[in-house]
């Protein structure tokens, strides 16, 4: 259990030596957070009376901190490789769990011949899954003798177009992801997929073996037509944000194969024993959720930034969105009242391609905006040229971190930076399966600490209901051309008309 002991309160991790802050080979510098030791002391004080290291624990002890739907939130326990006991309602899930890590063993070890996977989800079904294909392709070998993955999530048919078109249909198998059976975007692709398979005049014994499901209501995917050897299944303990670590995860394991994707969760799990383990004031996750705390209660900072300086996380902070934004962006805190603070919006793309964007705003702007420098040890290609390349990446990384913190004076204040701009900067030293997995949990874990300090449920998204239920009629209406939207209220009814001319 994580201590925060009065010997911790008066440390200062932000003057610590580089690379003594590290955890799962990930290496925290906080020295350009500009907190010093008094404020520290404060930060630890906040955590302690927050009770940060028992909300931590309670998750993995799955307790109930999904308080809105009372229910646990026991991802860790998908990447708990050594089995050990964990019990909801005094049940050991592992069992449960270690069967689908052998089914997807299986599966990627029977594949032959398929040359494409139509993979189709939303959300936390789609966000993890294809960033982990997408940041692995440099340094994972493809063990399925060229498989092509499409992912597909957005309603827009032009995705599903797109994947379709490359796609051979005889040796192309599809996989559904979907927590409830009944996300609404999901079903409409996957029905789409089922008409373009006919079109190609497989039969439906055909199309039949080439379905595929992940899914909480087994039943329902039964229903749409899939075989139940062909359904694998996860938990309504599992948040769809957080269910990587699960069956959601299988496209890792058919693209790179298994041992790939076991270290993957190695990574989260060596990280997860460091969150529960680790002195505060050597904790990561807890040290990043305070920084954060503090850059906001100071600085009211609305917003933070992720820039990973590696094209291969480029879709990390869209990872990162849904992780914090749909987990905090909450008005009432666990028991229902008024909150102050929650979520900063999060925003970021690939360094340097992020310097020729919106970092004159982080450098210049009157706003002070926190930034995760996230850097790789190793060159990612195997080009002659790959380390000239790494060195000028990792030098406008360092640089980045320098004149964010430090500033210019200058008489012209056009040319002025006024500096004092606060930075994390993380450290991986390659960027490989195991570490991918430390990073994505080392943020998961930052996100419970945050929920913690600020009071509110991070395992719920009631938020995101309204709109689509307001959809379903609006949907009908545009289809029945005329007379249905006169429940509506005007502007909606004026924006269906025309839409429908």
């Amino acid at each position: 259990m994580t201590a925060l002991s009065n010997a911790e309160s008066s440390s200062n991790p932000s003057s610590a030596i580089f690379g003594s802050l590290q955890a799962a080979g990930i290496v925290l510098d906080l020295a350009y957070q500009g907190i010093d030791a008094k404020d520290w002391k404060r930060l630890f004080a906040n955590a302690q009376e927050a009770k940060v290291s028992d909300h931590l624990n309670a998750v993995f002890n799955g307790e109930r901190v999904n308080t809105s739907e009372h229910r646990p939130a026991l991802h860790t326990a998908l990447r708990n490789l050594d089995k050990s006991p964990i019990l909801v309602d005094g049940k050991d899930v592992m069992p449960e769990i270690a069967e689908v890590w052998q089914r997807i063993e299986g599966l990627c070890n029977k594949w032959v011949g398929v040359t494409d996977l139509i993979h189709i989800g939303i959300g936390g079904s789609d966000f993890g899954p294809r960033l982990a294909v997408q940041a692995l392709a440099h340094s994972a070998n493809k063990s399925n003798r060229g498989l092509r993955v499409h992912f597909v999530a957005n309603v827009d048919s032009a995705e599903l177009s797109h994947a379709l078109e490359r796609a051979q249909a005889n040796s192309t198998k599809v996989l559904i992801v979907t927590k409830s059976f009944g996300t609404a975007e999901t079903l409409m692709n996957a029905r789409a997929v089922l008409n373009w398979f006919k079109t190609k005049n497989l039969t439906s014994s055909q199309i039949q073996n080439s379905l595929f499901a992940i899914t909480s209501n087994v039943q329902a995917a039964k229903e749409f037509g899939i075989q139940a050897e062909h359904i694998f299944p996860f938990w309504d303990w599992v948040g769809g944000r957080f269910s990587v670590w699960s069956a959601v995860g299988l496209p890792i394991a058919l693209q790179y194969g298994f041992d790939t994707f076991k270290q993957f969760l190695q990574g989260a799990n060596h990280m997860d024993r460091h969150a529960i383990s680790a002195r505060a004031d050597q904790n990561l996750p807890i040290l990043m959720a305070l920084a954060l705390y503090h850059q906001q209660t100071k600085h009211h900072s609305k917003a933070y930034a992720v820039i990973p300086y590696a094209h291969a996380l480029e879709l990390f902070p869209y990872w990162l969105q849904q992780l914090d934004m749909e987990s905090h962006g909450k008005q009432v805190d666990r028991f229902g009242k008024p909150v102050s603070l929650s979520s900063p919006v999060v925003f970021g793309s690939a360094g340097t391609n992020a310097q020729h964007s919106y970092f004159q705003l982080l450098h210049q702007g009157p706003e002070c905006i926190p930034v995760d420098l996230i850097a790789v040890k190793e060159p990612m290609s195997a080009l002659p040229e790959a380390k000239d390349h790494h060195y000028a990446l990792l030098a406008n990384c360092l640089a980045q971190a320098q004149a964010l913190a430090l500033g210019r004076d200058a008489s012209d204040p056009n040319l002025s930076y006024p500096g004092k701009r606060p930075s994390n900067l993380i450290v991986l030293p390659k960027l490989d399966a195991y570490h991918l997995g430390a990073l994505l949990a080392l943020y998961e874990h930052r996100a419970v600490c945050l929920g913690s300090l600020w009071g509110l449920n991070s395992f719920d998204q009631p938020g995101v209901e309204l709109g689509k239920v307001l959809a379903k009629p609006i949907e009908r209406a545009l289809q029945e051309k005329e007379g249905s939207g006169d429940t509506l209220d005007s502007i909606t009814t004026a924006r269906i008309h025309y839409f429908q001319k």
